[in-house]
C-alpha cells in the first residue's frame, strides 16, 4: 500500500509539472509587433530633434522654486557655530 501511494503521488507530481513545460521560440518572437510605415528616417529624425528643442527641463509634475538668500555666508557660519556651542543642534555622531 505504501509503494502504491508513493507511485501515485510521484505520477501526479510529474503530470502536474509537465503542463508548464511547453516549448516556444527562444527569441520571444510572438511578442514582437509587426507594422509597416511610410515615414522616412529623415522625417523621424526631424521630429525627434524638434521635440528635444521644445521640451522643458523642469521635471514633469514638479515646480522648481528659486530662492535668493540675502544672508551673509560668514554670519550663517557664526550662527551655526553658536548653536552647536549652546547645544541647540547636535554635532558629530551625537544624536
Amino acid at each position: 500500500m505504501n509503494n502504491t501511494a508513493r507511485f501515485l503521488s510521484i505520477a501526479a507530481v510529474a503530470a502536474f509539472a509537465s503542463f508548464g513545460a511547453q516549448a516556444d521560440e527562444a527569441d520571444a518572437s510572438q511578442y514582437v509587433s509587426k507594422f509597416e510605415t511610410n515615414r522616412t528616417r529623415a522625417e523621424v529624425a526631424a521630429e525627434a530633434s524638434s521635440v528635444a528643442q521644445t521640451r522643458s527641463i523642469e521635471p514633469a509634475g514638479s515646480r522648481v522654486v528659486t530662492y535668493k538668500s540675502t544672508a551673509d555666508r560668514a554670519a550663517v557660519r557664526a550662527q551655526a557655530a553658536d548653536a552647536v556651542r549652546t547645544g541647540q543642534i547636535p554635532s558629530g555622531e551625537q544624536g
